[in-house]
Formats: structure tokens, C-alpha cells, sequence
């Protein structure tokens, strides 16, 4: 090792094994040959294949087991500025820095393009390209992640100028729900997703996807007997992919299904459903804990519960109704995410009342109302009836909450954390619930308390008094419960 001590910063551990291992005495040999490879290179090319501290995963000391660290991956953020202001492009950017941490990243840096819109070539164009190739060598980042989505074309271009791996916001946010899918169908949901987004990339996975498997001799090739035009190995990675798209489909559509019959039987006994939706991360799970003591998982993480959960509670006068917690929505959210948790999302369709929540304490709460219309008008969504619920009002700021509460004539502001507000909304809540429309007043037998029961859970009280002959209640009801009571109706 003496002889080579001084070329060791210039040179790899594989590259002074190969030197020491020669058989011959004259070492500067292998020196003098390393030297003649990077003669002439620029320094960006050298740097190319630099070595990656702390990539080696080999153990010196067996005590390393119980102190070893997680090596997160180092990220650069880059981002295009279309349009809106300065401000609405770094709030973007926070966001998908967000997105990163909570994908297991460690965020080194984030640069902005302003530009007209995205190079189709190389998204950020050719110029800003070396600019970032620089950035991410003097970093020592490994991976660039575009705040927006790439074409395959761009993707490549991009990686090949980079020398470093780079993803785009949809593959960060498919990455993400892949990591908090828990359910069966949410697992299903999430592999169809990136089967979709995977399909149309295929080509920008190098050149090797492009050989044929006939027509050449040799390991690679099938020799006599294998001749022929073949089949391409993207044509094969694409038919596979087709039929597992497939495969999912079917089960998803199975899924959906049993999902449908639950909804109907809960039509069926006139149950109001209310569904929970908005931004992620703005409080959703806490909410349905704080109204109905689900015990949801609460995390301070983006898209932390992906499978919904519906929980039965009752209003203060004892009518049932179902609470549903839905998906997160992000901006820009992939079009993939939407189709394929489109079963889940008609829970949102379906129900008679939404709670959109707002995170009150987010720079941009109203941006936030935007991105998740825009989702409700995609899936149909925005017929159902709205209450703007501003959810962390111990950490936000009132002059910041007045806008919204200006613009939103149903809008109301709680805390989750804190329980401020709750009761306000349950009576809202409970105020705009679909009210039974039959008016009946019946008095009741004493052993019919399973009609008084029924009067409570799926009608309206409106008066009840027990009297000598038996209860006596003035009520709104449903139809179907308004035809068991009419033989009890007081003249």
C-alpha cells in the first residue's frame, strides 16, 4: 500500500486491488494507465462517476449492528415558474419538499426556473441543465426530483445530463402511497396507479429494453432455432404490465362492488352518510376522532391514512348517521391516483353532506380549497352539499382566516387538536343533514317501545310526552317508517 499511498484520492479500492494484485513488481504500470483514461476529461465528466460516501454496507465491527444510521436519500429540488406569483412557486416548491421528507428523503436544496412554460426537451432548458448538473455534483445529491410531471423523453434527457436518477411529483407521490397503503384494496388501488404511470415510461429505461431476443448467436441471442423477428423486451415488459393492469381491474371491480352493497344497505335503512374530505395533512383523521372517538392513526405526515374508515354516530336529538374519512387531495394530484381510488371516492359522491377541511395554519389555504374542487369536479362530486371546515385554529393566524371566511359563506373554524369549535359544528352539521318530511303525531302502547326507538334513530323528535295511555310523539319521518306509525296516529 506504500507505493500507491499517494495516488489513493485519485483512485477507487477496487482500482488499487487490481493494481496491487498484478503479477509483475512495476506498479506505476496500472498508475500510469489510470492516469492515460482521465487525461483530457473535464472535470464534470470525472466527476461523473464519483464515489458516494457512504454507500458501503459492510460491517467493520460487529457492534456497528446496534449503532448503524439510516442513509436517507439526498435530493435536489427543482421546479418551472409559469405562472402566478413568486410567492404561489416557492409555496409549490415547500410542498414538494414536503412530499420528499415524507417519501424518506433528505432535501438538500431547491432551485426555481422562471420560464413561459416547461422545455419539452429537457423541462428546465439546455442552459439551466449544466447550471443544475453543477448544483448536484457540488451537493452530492443522487437524486433530482421535478416539481411537476415528466415526459419519458424528458425523464431521459434529463438522467442522461445528470448522471444521477430523477423523478418527477407524480412518481413521489405514487411512491408515497405505496408506503402507507394498508388495506387490500388500497394496496390494489396504488399497484394500478404506478402500473399506468409505469407503462407509458418503459421507453425511457434505457436502450437494452429495445433488443430483440431472436436473430443472434450467443448467450444473448437464440442461436439456430431462435431466428427470427422476436419479440422486444419493452414489448414484453408492456404485455406484462397490460395484463396485471388487468388482473387489478378485475379485483378492484370485485371490490367495488361489496362497497356498493354497504352504501345501499345503508340507503336502505335511511341512514344520512357525511363524508370527511380535503387537503392532506390538514386534519381529516383528527376531526373524525374528535366527533366520533374513532381512534384513527393521526400523524403530522402527508397522506398518512389512504384507506377510508366510515364510524356510525348520533346526532344530540339520537338520529344515526355515518362519518366517512376519505383520501387526502395535493395539488396536482395524478390523474392515475384519481381513477384508481375511484371507488373510494364515491363515498364522497354518494353521501348527503361533505366536510371539506381546510389547514387554517397553511400559507395558502385557499389554493388548497382550489386543488381539491378541482378533484370534486372530476369525479362529480360537487352537487353534494359543502361545509368549509378550517381545521387548526389554535395555530393560525384570524387575519389570515378572514379571506376565507368572506369568500365561504358556509364556513366554519374549529380546532380538532384542542376541541374549539366542535360543538358549533356538530349542530351545523346536524342542522344540514337531509330532515325527514312526514309529519305524523302518534300515540304509542307502552310494549311498542321498539317504535319509539325506530322514531328516534331514523326520525326527527319533535315533541314526546308519556302519558296514561302511552307515549305520545310528535315527530318527522320517513316514508317507509310513516306507514308502521299510521295506525297509531292521533285523530
Amino acid at each position: 500500500m506504500t507505493t500507491h499511498s499517494h495516488s489513493y484520492d485519485e483512485t477507487t479500492d477496487v482500482e488499487l486491488d487490481l493494481i496491487e494484485g498484478e503479477d509483475s513488481g512495476d506498479s506505476l504500470t496500472g498508475h500510469d494507465a489510470y492516469e492515460l483514461s482521465t487525461e483530457g476529461l473535464e472535470l464534470e465528466e470525472r466527476q461523473a462517476l464519483r464515489r458516494v460516501v457512504g454507500m458501503s454496507t459492510e460491517l467493520t465491527d460487529i457492534s456497528e449492528v446496534e449503532y448503524r444510521r439510516l442513509l436517507l436519500e439526498r435530493v435536489l429540488l427543482v421546479g418551472v415558474w409559469t405562472e402566478g406569483s413568486a410567492e404561489d412557486a416557492e409555496n409549490s416548491l415547500a410542498e414538494l419538499k414536503l412530499l420528499a421528507e415524507t417519501a424518506g428523503s433528505e432535501v438538500l436544496d431547491g432551485v426555481i426556473q422562471r420560464r413561459k412554460k416547461p422545455d419539452p426537451a429537457t423541462f428546465i432548458g439546455s442552459g439551466k441543465v449544466t447550471d443544475l448538473r453543477n448544483l448536484v455534483a457540488s451537493l452530492g445529491a443522487d437524486t433530482v426530483i421535478a416539481d411537476g410531471e415528466l415526459a419519458p423523453a424528458q425523464l431521459r434527457n434529463l438522467e442522461d445530463k445528470l448522471k444521477v436518477k430523477v423523478v418527477d411529483r407524480t412518481a413521489l407521490i405514487l411512491d408515497i402511497f405505496a408506503q402507507h397503503a394498508k388495506s387490500k384494496e388500497g394496496k390494489a388501488q396504488v399497484e394500478l396507479a404506478q402500473l399506468q404511470y409505469m407503462k407509458q415510461r418503459l421507453r425511457g429505461w434505457g436502450g437494452n429494453l429495445s433488443r430483440q431476443a431472436g436473430g443472434r448467436v450467443g448467450a444473448a441471442g437464440g442461436g439456430i432455432g431462435g431466428r427470427g423477428p422476436g419479440e422486444t423486451k419493452i414489448e414484453t415488459d408492456r404485455r406484462r404490465i397490460n395484463t396485471k393492469i388487468s388482473k387489478l381491474r378485475r379485483l378492484l371491480k370485485d371490490m367495488k362492488s361489496t362497497r356498493s352493497t354497504m352504501r345501499q344497505e345503508r340507503r336502505r335503512n335511511l341512514v344520512p352518510s357525511v363524508a370527511i374530505a380535503g387537503y392532506t395533512n390538514a386534519g381529516k383523521s383528527s376531526l373524525l376522532n374528535r366527533i366520533t372517538g374513532a381512534g384513527v392513526l393521526v400523524e403530522d405526515a402527508l397522506f398518512a391514512t389512504l384507506d377510508p374508515t366510515t364510524r356510525r354516530t348520533t346526532t344530540s336529538d339520537g338520529r344515526v348517521y355515518t362519518l366517512t374519512d376519505t383520501v387526502g387531495f395535493v395539488r396536482h394530484l395524478p390523474h392515475d391516483i384519481v381513477e384508481a381510488f375511484r371507488s373510494t371516492l364515491e363515498e364522497v359522491t354518494d353521501a348527503d353532506l361533505l366536510l371539506h377541511v381546510v389547514d387554517g395554519s397553511h400559507p395558502d389555504p385557499i389554493a388548497q380549497i382550489q386543488a381539491v374542487r378541482e378533484v370534486l369536479a372530476e369525479i362529480n362530486a360537487t352537487d353534494v352539499p359543502e361545509i368549509i371546515v378550517i381545521n387548526k385554529a389554535d395555530a393560525a393566524d384570524p387575519m389570515a382566516l378572514a379571506p376565507i371566511l368572506h369568500r365561504e359563506p358556509h364556513a366554519i373554524v374549529v380546532s380538532a387538536r384542542t376541541g374549539e369549535g366542535i360543538d358549533k359544528l356538530r349542530e351545523l352539521l346536524e342542522g344540514s343533514l337531509p330532515q325527514p318530511h312526514i309529519s305524523l303525531d302518534v300515540l304509542l302502547p307502552y310494549d311498542r317501545g321498539d317504535l319509539v326507538s325506530r322514531i328516534h334513530s331514523e326520525g326527527s323528535v319533535e315533541q314526546l310526552e308519556h302519558t296514561a295511555d302511552g307515549t305520545r310523539v310528535s315527530a318527522r319521518v320517513h316514508p317507509a317508517l310513516a306507514g308502521d306509525l299510521t295506525p297509531y296516529q292521533v285523530a
